[in-house]
């Protein structure tokens, strides 16, 4: 009995040896089995993977705001800060480029919203613009935009205050006189210019005729809105236009285009809600 033990003990112990050498040479063939080749090319599904969307939440109005989202007095305000947003928040609008198309285009949306929003409080509008030439005299726009900003600046039902910084230029100095009288200021180094449009004609004689009678009607037309806003004899602005007239704030108050120069801690024309909060 204890020979037939140890030999069935012999025999359990050759087949576990056996069974791990199996093992071990099943693992080292696979180790030198050829790979499959993998392609470096990412399937388009991970490649172009739609962002997820972040969690929103519902806030007044219906709108949704996502959470992360920063917001100040309802405005988005994402980095970097949103500037234009905040000045548009504060019923305060900046023409600051020439008055192309464009320009043109946001400032008449902004004055068109800002009346939806409000039909009482002012629209301020800050204005530093060469008018509808650049700041070397080529023209690049036409005297249609400016009268497009003044007819809507009298549509709306708010009043708006205009406030000249740096320049007011040609088309840019009729906006500064098209406020409300009483609320149209300048800083104290800014610069007022009355000059008549320029043509950009070309081509054959009739085309350049039929465009210059186009602009001596625009011309008569700007004169027309300076004068009634400044008081004086459409004759007289049209003198004055007629060759470059430079105003200095002081000058431009005198001649009636503005009403009052913004000087020393004198507080602005309206004081944004957000410089309170920063106070």
């Amino acid at each position: 009995f204890f020979l037939h033990s140890c030999a069935a003990t012999m025999v359990n112990f050759k087949t576990a040896a056996l069974c791990l050498l199996a093992i071990t040479f099943s693992g080292t063939s696979n180790a030198f089995a050829p790979k499959p080749i993998i392609s470096k090319i990412k399937t388009s599904t991970n490649e172009w993977r739609a962002p997820m969307k972040a969690p929103t939440q519902m806030v007044a109005g219906g709108a949704e705001r996502a959470y992360g989202e920063e917001y100040y007095e309802g405005v988005r305000i994402g980095p970097p800060p949103d500037l234009p947003s905040l000045l548009l928040h504060n019923r305060i609008v900046y023409i600051g480029m020439p008055l192309v198309p464009a320009v043109t285009e946001l400032i008449i949306a902004e004055l068109l919203y800002l009346n939806y929003e409000s039909t009482t409080d002012p629209i301020t509008m800050y204005i530093n613009s060469s008018g509808t030439t650049t700041a070397d005299g080529q023209s690049v726009g036409f005297e249609t935009e400016a009268f497009a900003i003044a007819d809507v600046m009298k549509y709306v039902r708010p009043p708006v205050y205009t406030v000249a910084i740096g320049q007011a230029f040609g088309a840019a100095a009729m906006l500064l006189s098209q406020g409300k009288r009483g609320h149209r200021y300048s800083l104290p180094n800014a610069t007022i210019l009355l000059n008549q449009p320029k043509s950009q004609a070309r081509g054959q004689a009739s085309d350049i005729a039929i465009r210059a009678k186009e602009v001596a009607a625009n011309r008569k037309t700007t004169c027309e809105l300076i004068a009634s806003a400044c008081g004086k004899p459409v004759e007289e602005v049209m003198k004055d236009c007629s060759r470059v007239k430079y105003l200095q704030p002081h000058e431009a108050v005198e001649y009636g285009l503005i009403d009052k120069v913004i000087e020393g801690d004198q507080k602005l024309a309206v004081k944004p809600s957000f410089l309170e909060a920063l106070s």
